[in-house]
């Protein structure tokens, strides 16, 4: 999955979840937990698969549960330590939405569900090309551009329309919970 679309995900669901619960929006901090939990998996793959070549694949450490259930259990434990137990939780609901879109994502696709990487690295992954961060990245966007111009990728490009139009909405109505921790200019630059 893209950046955006894990953000959106992650999103809907701890809205939808404090909403159900709590009867009330997000809170600041909380969401830029969630945001911070929707993107570490990549954040931490990315650059030791791409760049520094310390893992086999851009899917991998920062995706396994092996990796991911101590550090959620951790950042769970340290916020209720500070009184900051909502945080926690909006954290890993976003770490925690970040892996099944991404053994699912390949279906959208036409490929088959990924799952080995949810075991690293009990389960051996497949090493990924080895040509860099921009060539990796180049090549993501072509065959991704490619897929758009398929009927099944206008399909894509409406469901991540409707995702996207989702998520907005539910913030937009939460009362754009996170950009009360940005400076003034950044606030300004994003609601006008």
């Amino acid at each position: 999955m893209w950046p955006w679309e894990h953000a959106a995900v992650g999103y809907v669901i701890y809205s939808l979840a404090v909403r159900l619960v709590g009867r009330r929006p997000p809170t600041d901090l909380a969401v830029i937990a969630l945001l911070a939990g929707s993107q570490l998996p990549d954040l931490i793959d990315k650059p030791l698969a791409w760049w520094l070549h310390v893992l086999p694949a851009g899917r991998s450490l920062g995706h396994s549960l092996p990796f991911a259930v101590p550090l959620i259990a951790s950042v769970l434990i340290a916020t209720r330590a500070i009184d900051r137990g909502e945080s926690g939780v909006a954290f890993a609901i976003g770490y925690l939405s970040h892996l099944p879109g991404d053994v699912f994502y390949p279906v959208l696709l036409g490929d088959a569900p990924a799952l080995a990487f949810l075991l690293y690295p009990f389960v051996e992954i497949p090493p990924g090309a080895r040509s860099g961060a921009i060539a990796k990245l180049g090549d993501l966007l072509v065959g991704f551009g490619a897929f758009l111009a398929t009927p099944r990728g206008t399909l894509y490009l409406a469901a991540e329309g409707l995702l996207l139009g989702l998520a907005v909405s539910l913030w937009v109505w939460d009362g754009r919970p996170g950009l009360g921790l940005c400076p003034r200019r950044v606030r300004r630059a994003i609601t006008g």
